[in-house]
């Protein structure tokens, strides 16, 4: 039996930034498949107690920023920690994510993924544009026309409210979380906990 790692994320979080690179090659690794779930994390938050960055407490936003340059420098990865383009709507490029699991399966999907969380956070551009995105998606070798046409289509908008409400029902509370056999992983910092889990 296919063994698999539920991924709930958004493409304007930095901390899935931090972890997505390394997420994927350690499910490569042990010869499991990721089902990709970019959620809207707006009606996860309203019913979890999260809130939006703008609103937390000063000390809070403080140290996640304290936080971002100690694991961009740990990792090694390129991150503007106050980018031009942040924060934006997530919506339509988690769409994209979707038509690309749809049209090139969760690999495409993930390789799309890494390419919009790279654009917000070392790049500085603006995924919530329809040009913009087209572009990201041509430059990782995708039909962007074709891509953008799926990405428009009912059927994925109901998708993604779908995987919305399946995160608030998951009990899911924050980006990214990894679920692998019902146990949740929140946050890239988890991933080591993820590996084991993994090995086992």
């Amino acid at each position: 039996m296919t063994r698999s790692v539920e991924y709930f994320f958004t493409p304007v979080s930095p901390f899935t930034y931090l972890g997505h690179e390394r997420f994927v090659a350690m499910a490569g690794r042990h010869g499991v498949s990721i089902d990709v779930k970019p959620v809207d994390l707006g009606p996860v938050f309203a019913v979890s107690g999260g809130l939006p960055l703008k609103q937390r407490a000063p000390q809070r936003q403080a140290y996640r920023l304290v936080e971002l340059a100690r694991w961009s420098k740990h990792l090694g990865l390129p991150l503007n920690l106050q980018p031009r383009h942040f924060p934006v709507p997530a919506a339509i490029a988690s769409k994209w994510i979707l038509a690309a699991v749809s049209q090139e399966g969760a690999g495409g999907a993930l390789k799309l993924t890494g390419a919009l969380l790279r654009a917000v956070w070392a790049e500085e551009r603006n995924i919530a544009d329809a040009d913009t995105l087209a572009a990201i998606a041509s430059e990782q070798g995708f039909d962007a026309k074709r891509l953008a046409e799926r990405a428009a289509a009912a059927d994925i908008g109901a998708r993604y409210d779908a995987l919305t409400q399946e995160a608030i029902d998951r009990q899911v509370f924050g980006a990214p979380t990894y679920i692998y056999r019902d146990e949740p992983f929140w946050g890239q910092d988890r991933l080591d906990f993820l590996d084991r889990a993994l090995a086992k």
